[in-house]
């Protein structure tokens, strides 16, 4: 089979595509015929030899990717003889071996595919999706809101203004370059800005009058973060769940006292109440197959790894990257 390698940290380029033995599926596991394979922004840093939270770089070399979606091909020792020929996702063992055309993993991690869905999709939906699924649990978004959502064009950004949408709330996006406003107008946003514009949030401000912002969900930190920070209203709610930028968001205690607002990192034990990893991510393919909330994909085949890890680095991309085989 062919996989994608990295022997040292560093720039995209050190992703190669070869060929490596067949993976051999050991006890309570299954080999599946990869199909598409799901890439996130942190394995762009991990590639960099970068530590993101508990996530240390991996052991070269190795094969990076953490969820693909494809068919059962072969059967471990223990592993019920109804999963070989099932069309699956997984998350998988050891959050690695994904950029490959077979991965295997532990017959616990998978997830029968529902019929009519796709396996990119799916691959948006079991990671990325449930992740979604509990920051909007803990948001408790309702139709009184005026939501801004930060990176409102990316994999968590497009289903939170979906989302937000469809709970009747009213939805700010903010998004990088015009083709991405115009998308994220197209999935429902009532207003929709432009981050390139360095007044973008005047813009914002212009375009709700009185209302003001309840809500902010913000993957993205830094500076950015801070500007939809100084839009919330009084009362309102702060929802970190990354940073993009390299730096969190900067929230001090007198921002809470003075404005009365609620800041909370929205991953982890937060999203707890919402329900287990498993629970969430099948909530997610649920909404992804009936339609209620549709996934945005960028696809790249699998021997062009490094040009998907470069255009996601550089925010080129819409919605999920995927690569494809």
């Amino acid at each position: 089979m062919h996989a994608i390698r990295l022997y040292a940290t560093g720039p995209a380029e050190n992703l190669t595509y070869e060929e490596v033995p067949d993976p051999v599926p050991a006890e309570g596991q299954v080999r599946i015929d990869v199909r598409a394979s799901g890439v996130h922004l942190m394995e762009t840093m991990l590639r960099r030899g970068i530590t993101v939270g508990p996530h240390a770089p991996p052991e070269l070399p190795a094969t990076p990717g953490a969820e693909v979606a494809g068919v059962v091909a072969a059967l471990g020792p223990g592993v019920e003889a109804g999963w070989l020929g099932r069309r699956v996702v997984a998350q998988l063992d050891g959050n690695d071996g994904g950029y490959a055309e077979q991965a295997v993993t532990g017959v616990d991690s998978l997830h029968p595919l529902p019929d009519g869905l796709d396996d990119d999709l799916a691959v948006a939906a079991v990671t990325t999706g449930a992740t979604a699924q509990g920051i909007l649990r803990v948001a408790g978004i309702t139709a009184g809101d005026t939501v801004l959502v930060m990176a409102a064009a990316g994999g968590l950004g497009s289903i939170f203004v979906q989302a937000a949408r469809g709970a009747g709330a009213f939805v700010v996006a903010v998004a990088g370059g015009p083709a991405k406003v115009a998308l994220v107008l197209g999935l429902g946003a009532d207003v929709a800005v432009d981050n390139r514009d360095a007044d973008w949030p005047a813009q914002v401000r212009g375009a709700l009058g009185e209302r003001a912002v309840s809500v902010v969900l913000d993957g993205v930190g830094g500076g950015p973060g801070r500007r939809a920070l100084e839009l919330l209203g009084p009362g309102g709610r702060f929802l970190l769940y990354g940073w993009a930028t390299g730096e969190p968001t900067e929230i001090s205690t007198k921002d809470l006292v003075e404005r009365q607002l609620t800041a909370t990192w929205a991953i982890g034990p937060n999203m707890v109440p919402a329900g287990g990893p498993r629970e969430l991510a099948e909530r997610a393919l649920a909404a992804a197959a009936d339609g209620t909330l549709v996934p945005l994909v960028t696809r790249f085949p699998l021997e062009r790894a490094a040009d998907a890890h470069t255009a996601l680095e550089a925010r080129a991309t819409e919605g999920k990257v995927v690569l494809t085989v």
